[in-house]
Parts: C-alpha cells; structure tokens; sequence
C-alpha cells in the first residue's frame, strides 16, 4: 500500500497556544481529495496553514511524506503547491510573467505549452499581459490558481478556492482537480461548495471548536447545504 501523503493524529492548531479547533485526525493517500469543511472561523484555514508549514502545530502529531513538516527543507518545497486565500502575487509582474516565472523557477519542461494551456483553461488568455491590479478580483483567483497548477507537486493544498469563481469556472476547477486525483496527486482542500465537494472529494473532515470528525463526502456535502442554505 503507498505510504500517506499526510498524517494528521489528534492534531491541535491555534494561536499562542489556544487552539481554534478540536483535533482533527486524518490520513491522505496518494491519489485522493480529503475535503475540509465547517462553518467559517471554525480552524480549517488554521489546519491548512501547518500542513504547508506556516505554522507550527500547537499538540498532536502531523507528518507531510512520512516526516515532520519543513516549508524550508527544498525537498518538502518541491513536493507541495498551495493556495491560500491570499494575493500572493507579484504586482509588477503580467499574468503571463507571473506564470513562466513560477513555471521556470521549479523547472517546468515545456512551460511555455504548458502556461498558454492554463491560460486559457481560467480564462485568462485575453488578459496575459494585463498587471494584477488591472484585473477583477475573480480573475486574480484564476491566477493564484493557475500558479497552483503551473507547478510539478505531489501534494496540493487549496484553501476555498472556488471562491469568486463563476460556475463554470468551478466545473473547469473540478475537472482539473480530478485529472490530479488520476495522476496519483493527494488534494486537500477547504471549501464551502457542496457540489465542488461531491465532484471531487473522496472524504471529509468537519472541522469545528467541539469534536472534528471525519465524514464521507455526500455526507459532508449535505451538512454544508444545511449550514449555508
């Protein structure tokens, strides 16, 4: 059997060591899309930031391809691609500059096919030489996203990223984090979507301040339906 991607035993994260959550306890495999749900504030953002190494667990046990979690170690960094509901760009930089750099700095084979396709897979073609600041806060989503996936990974780390996504854009997210499933990539993301959830998610962890536990992913869909209806 392959080894775990991720192994999260009774882990706690928080801040000056409070923790935002209870712990949460879960294992990713190669191949598979763990889904992290709950109300807002409930710690998923919390939990998604230790396992990319921004923060440091405050009890428990977490391990990222069977060892303790390094963001500076270049072979963790190699191996994981993230993105955080951030504007993590570079401002003096196009869309397209953003991407060939991003592509060219982890040595992408082909970058410059591989950029133009995820060009237009977001939606982003006609806006390649556009600054960030001249997009919609939509089309700068697309971009963080589009760097996510320009990337070679093993592991890959979202945090709501269909979030000021059309729902076309977010069948064509769909899709894409599917054909990373069938590749053998590990997923772990945190949404609000049900049908995002239902489409791609092998399981679920409800994550909330009294018991996180873990769910299948119709279940985990229907619950978040109810919590936003």
């Amino acid at each position: 059997m392959s080894k775990p991607v991720i192994s999260a035993k009774d882990l706690l994260v928080g801040y000056g060591g409070a923790p935002v959550c209870a712990p949460v306890t879960f294992t990713l495999a190669p191949g598979k899309v763990i889904a992290l749900v709950g109300a807002n504030g409930s710690g998923k953002s919390t939990v998604l930031r230790a396992v990319i190494g921004l923060l440091e667990p405050s009890g428990g046990t977490l391990q990222v391809f069977g060892a303790k979690v390094d963001e500076r170690d270049v072979g963790f960094r190699t191996k994981v691609a993230s993105v955080l509901d951030d504007d993590a760009y570079f401002p003096a930089l196009t869309v397209s500059e953003h991407l060939y750099l991003t592509a060219r700095g982890h040595g992408v084979k082909g970058a410059d096919g591989v950029v133009s396709e995820l060009l237009g897979e977001f939606g982003l073609a006609d806006h390649a030489k556009s600054l960030p600041v001249a997009l919609s806060s939509g089309q700068r989503r697309r971009l963080l996203l589009a760097a996510g996936f320009v990337r070679p990974r093993s592991l890959l780390v979202l945090d709501e990223p269909e979030q000021r996504l059309d729902r076309a854009m977010r069948d064509r997210l769909a899709a894409r984090i599917v054909a990373e499933k069938k590749a053998g990539g590990a997923v772990l993301v945190a949404t609000h979507d049900p049908d995002l959830l239902r489409a791609i998610a092998d399981r679920a962890v409800h994550v909330s301040d009294e018991v996180s536990r873990l769910l299948p992913a119709d279940q985990a869909a229907d619950l978040i339906s109810r919590e936003n209806p």
